[in-house]
């Protein structure tokens, strides 16, 4: 899938994606930020900066901030979360950055073990003695959006089933650090945390689900009402009453240096 249609499926339905489901990934952002030590003047770019909740929170701690991502729709939400910041729509396989332009470069489930000339053009804007972090799916054992997943894959085109095991890949011990070393980036540090998702009902879960861009090939598969059955079906008995769905997933992280 190119930028441009990855771009469209994730930008579909961009503000239920922003809203519903951005949030869930603060302990992983407030964790990497942390680590890569943003404080105020530092210029961060955010590489698959979706709607810039992630861009938004580094903003807040006076970063001067950039992103860019492959949706219209999501650019839209991120340029109002974030107005003084330089949001641009494009490929990060081609960043429209000079050389050495920022402190610090993240990539919060943006850059997967397939994506090796992405995470060179990560390192080419990164200022010599800058960091780069990079988030991606932790462990299964302790991935409670796993049954999500399968339900994807056991109704999307095979080529979609591939790329989603490239992605579940990324976590693996050493996958993420021989990816970064070939970029020609020193490893620094790499960790976990987790982060839930809160959903009051599966009835919202569902909505959420759709917004997502891996959805998209299982709903043209098989319809949006019987994708969203299948989900409701998943996670029917983690619903508890009174307290609703709370999916918690691990968030594997890996901070470098160049």
């Amino acid at each position: 899938m190119g930028w441009e249609a990855s771009g469209e499926a994730w930008g579909s339905r961009a503000a239920d994606w922003a809203y519903l489901w951005e949030p869930y990934s603060r302990p992983a952002n407030e964790t990497v930020f942390d680590r890569c030590g943003i404080t105020p003047g530092t210029t961060l770019l955010d590489v698959g900066c979706g709607a810039g909740y992630a861009a938004r929170m580094a903003a807040d701690r006076g970063a001067a901030v950039a992103g860019l991502d492959a949706s219209e729709g999501l650019l839209r939400i991120a340029g109002a979360r974030t107005p003084e910041a330089d949001i641009r729509l494009g490929d990060m396989f081609d960043l429209p950055w000079a050389d050495a332009a920022f402190d610090v470069v993240t990539s919060f489930n943006a850059i997967w073990a397939d994506c090796a000339p992405a995470l060179v053009e990560a390192a080419r804007v990164l200022k010599p003695g800058g960091t780069f972090a990079m988030t991606f799916w932790g462990s299964p054992k302790r991935m409670g959006l796993l049954p999500y997943f399968m339900t994807v894959a056991e109704n999307s085109p095979t080529s979609h089933l591939e790329a989603t095991l490239g992605q579940a890949e990324t976590g693996r011990p050493g996958v993420a650090e021989d990816l970064i070393a070939s970029a020609g980036l020193t490893v620094v540090d790499r960790g976990a945390v987790q982060v839930t998702a809160e959903f009051p009902d599966l009835d919202l879960f569902t909505r959420a689900a759709v917004a997502a861009g891996p959805s998209v090939p299982a709903i043209e598969q098989m319809g949006e009402e019987r994708f969203r059955e299948a989900l409701a079906a998943a996670y029917a008995d983690a619903v508890e009453p009174g307290i609703g769905l709370r999916i918690s997933s691990e968030f594997g992280w890996v901070t470098a240096t160049k």
